[in-house]
């Protein structure tokens, strides 16, 4: 059975979330040779989650990941909603997904048919880490604490329980914003042991997070996994900055990144990979795609070679926090 550390590939695994058709459909075809290509590449780290297109995410993922050994790769998914047979009309990130109904609900109960429907979408017997999503105020506004409350009684509760009994590795928080993960940490009765930070710990953006979340995650032993290291495509010429429209104003900081970047023949996406994957307290980095030949673009961007004035130039003229770890 392969430990995390052991199934990172240079500290990257593959995000799902687009090959749960958000922001466009997928052709079937498409998502599975993505999924095989990064297989073929040595990849074998994969999230997933049932928002992710409804389960459409884990469908995929489970058709190809079931043709290998399961001790051979690590699957981390989420709680926090579950799916029904109920249809109802699709809009926002997945308005391509599956019809099906999605619940969000982070009760014990709940939990536990969420990770019941996940065994069977990714065909597998058991779950390496399970991450309680969205539980944070970009999904619920004000009402995210209680939502926060509801998890603490329900799923860390249920998470913390199966991880004692063995039957998952490791649990925690995946959100798109610090301060849940940062309350998590807090906590005394059931302790996270890893953490996914979605769009927090990029080379967009990164200072809130230095502030608390990461010196925290250090001192408690806490993983970082960091999702979505292009804010959503717009690092990379896309116009989705944290899944919404990209405004003036970052494409105008991304703009001017791309000219330091040309200037030190460095591409931004193996900035954005290094810089993520250089703090101590990140274990891994899952960009996601729906194209197979980025997978193989990835594994070459986090290895090539990034001069150190290019990293200084980016501190000096206030790109990247002084505070930040930097690539050695």
């Amino acid at each position: 059975m392969k430990s995390l550390e052991e199934a990172l590939t240079h500290k990257i695994g593959l995000g799902t979330a687009p090959l749960g058709n958000m922001f466009r459909e997928v052709p079937e075809e498409e998502a599975l040779k993505t999924i095989q290509n990064a297989w073929d590449q040595g990849v074998r780290y994969f999230d997933t989650a049932p928002f992710y297109g409804a389960g459409l995410a884990e469908m995929r993922l489970g058709k190809v990941l079931s043709n290998y050994n399961r001790d051979d790769y690590v699957i981390s998914t989420k709680v926090g909603r579950y799916v029904t047979d109920e249809q109802e009309e699709k809009e926002g990130l997945f308005e391509y997904a599956r019809d099906n109904k999605v619940i969000t609900d982070y009760t014990e109960e709940a939990t536990m048919r969420s990770i019941e429907q996940s065994l069977e979408r990714l065909k597998t017997d058991r779950l390496d880490i399970v991450n309680v999503h969205d539980i944070s105020p970009d999904f619920h506004g004000d009402e995210w604490i209680s939502k926060f409350e509801e998890a603490r009684t329900g799923a860390f509760r249920v998470l913390s329980r199966l991880q004692e009994e063995g039957v998952i590795r490791s649990w925690g928080v995946g959100v798109n914003t610090t301060e849940p993960i940062e309350l998590a940490m807090s906590l005394q009765e059931t302790q996270p042991n890893v953490s996914l930070s979605a769009t927090q710990y990029t080379l967009l953006q990164h200072e809130h997070a230095l502030q608390r979340m990461m010196p925290m995650a250090e001192k408690k032993g806490v993983d970082i996994i960091v999702g979505s290291p292009y804010n959503s495509g717009v690092l990379l010429g896309g116009e989705h900055y944290n899944y919404e429209k990209a405004g003036p104003d970052i494409l105008e900081r991304v703009s001017q990144l791309k000219e330091i970047g040309q200037k030190y023949d460095v591409p931004l996406k193996a900035a954005a990979l290094q810089f993520s994957t250089a703090h101590p307290a990140v274990k891994a980095v899952i960009p996601g795609s729906t194209h197979p030949e980025r997978i193989e673009e990835d594994l070459a961007m986090i290895r090539r070679d990034i001069p150190k004035d290019f990293w200084d130039e980016l501190v000096d003229r206030g790109f990247i926090s002084s505070k930040a770890p930097l690539p050695a």
